[in-house]
């Protein structure tokens, strides 16, 4: 019996049956609803919007958080969602990690009981929309640097400053927003009206276009105590919630890839080139061959992270060796395909150059490749380079 080629070690078989059903389900519904239309979200610089209840209505938001209208999933059904969300496009899965891993998590972890009761049930249902405020302008590898601030007003805080590469900023609801205080870093949520509140869309991306980015800017923004997150303060706060996203792109990347991968493929098998098909060359068999390999490690790599995960056991230095392995195999893929599409590589008729062109943001957002590779260095080495 042939192997199937997005599987080639049968990692099927070793999920349990809940996790086979939601990578099914969730496979299926992008099958149906993300890819006959994202490239077109795609063109037109468009999130689609539109879907955001059926994510909801499917579990996918907040899915690994328990109560509060949320599934309750395990880490690798959570993994195997982002895998199938970014098999349609990485502007869906981020979203989907940004609402549930960026957001909802920092206020489940670190949410006062109110604070949970208020926000979680809604996020959870689509009803509101959250991001996550970090990055500066000036710079995202360095948060413990940050220049946004929030000053004590009495029993409030008064907040100000800028953030940039905001994920969902400009349809968001509210905003998780970590700002220095005089006690350290400490979290945020800032609700659109607020006054004082901006987050102006960024335009002219080539990335992630079906994606909302977005600045935040803060102008003495009054955030009620009751909106600050009581559980935290340090970088432990924001890290954590990173931590969290860094493990669900390590899945998803692999999507991009096996869509990349398996278009090429058929394309190859079907195009006559001197004679014989494409697939029938030395040269096309090997660098297929070498994709198969990458990616087959890349999900060998997540699933075991997934169930360390699972067991409660996971270390960031584990998550950042699988975000830096993860993202550099599938942009690596993703610029292959499109090569060997040949002048059909750059048409918008192929996924490739799509996939190709979020990807360049996906390896660099939630840490970029280099600062993943001090940090597996600081580990070996029990000293920092940065």
């Amino acid at each position: 019996m042939p192997l199937n080629p997005l599987d080639l070690y049968d990692i099927s078989t070793a999920l349990t049956e809940e996790e086979r059903m939601v990578q099914n389900s969730v496979a299926r519904w992008v099958s149906e609803q993300v890819l006959p239309n994202i490239q077109k979200c795609f063109e037109e610089h468009r999130f689609p919007r539109e879907l955001v209840p059926e994510l909801a209505a499917l579990g996918l938001l907040g899915s690994t958080l328990k109560g509060y209208d949320c599934a309750g999933l395990n880490a690798v059904c959570y993994g195997l969602i982002c895998q199938e969300l970014e098999r349609g496009d990485s502007g869906i899965r981020s979203f989907v990690s940004v609402q549930s891993s960026l957001c909802m998590y920092p206020i489940y972890t670190y949410g006062s009981e109110d604070q949970k009761r208020k926000y979680l049930p809604r996020m959870a249902q689509g009803k509101l929309i959250g991001c996550f405020g970090l990055t500066e302008p000036h710079g995202g590898s360095d948060p413990a640097h940050m220049k946004t601030h929030a000053k004590p007003r009495g029993k409030d805080w008064v907040l100000n400053g800028s953030k940039m590469w905001i994920t969902n900023g400009a349809i968001a609801d509210l905003a998780v927003v970590w700002a220095m205080t005089p006690e350290g870093i400490r979290g945020f949520i800032v609700e659109k009206g607020m006054a004082g509140f901006s987050a102006p869309e960024i335009e002219r991306k080539f990335s992630l276009r079906a994606s909302v980015t977005s600045a935040l800017f803060f102008d003495n923004v009054l955030v009620p105590e009751e909106n600050v997150l009581p559980g935290v303060v340090g970088l432990k706060g924001p890290l954590s919630c990173l931590t969290q996203a860094r493990y669900g792109i390590a899945w998803g990347v692999t999507g991009a890839a096996q869509a990349c991968f398996s278009q090429l493929l058929e394309y190859a098998k079907t195009r006559v080139l001197f004679g014989r098909p494409l697939a029938q060359n030395q040269a096309i068999q090997i660098r297929l061959a070498d994709m198969a390999r990458r990616i087959t490690t890349s999900q060998l790599l997540a699933l075991q992270l997934g169930r360390l995960k699972d067991q409660g056991v996971m270390q960031p230095a584990q998550v950042s060796l699988a975000k830096w392995n993860n993202c550099r195999m599938a942009l690596d893929v993703a610029r292959d395909c499109r090569d060997m599409l040949g002048g059909s590589g750059i048409s918008a008729e192929y996924v490739p150059i799509r996939h190709m062109l979020n990807l360049e943001s996906v390896i660099t957002y939630e840490g970029t490749e280099t600062i993943h590779q001090l940090t597996l260095g600081r580990e070996l080495t029990g000293l920092s380079a940065f």
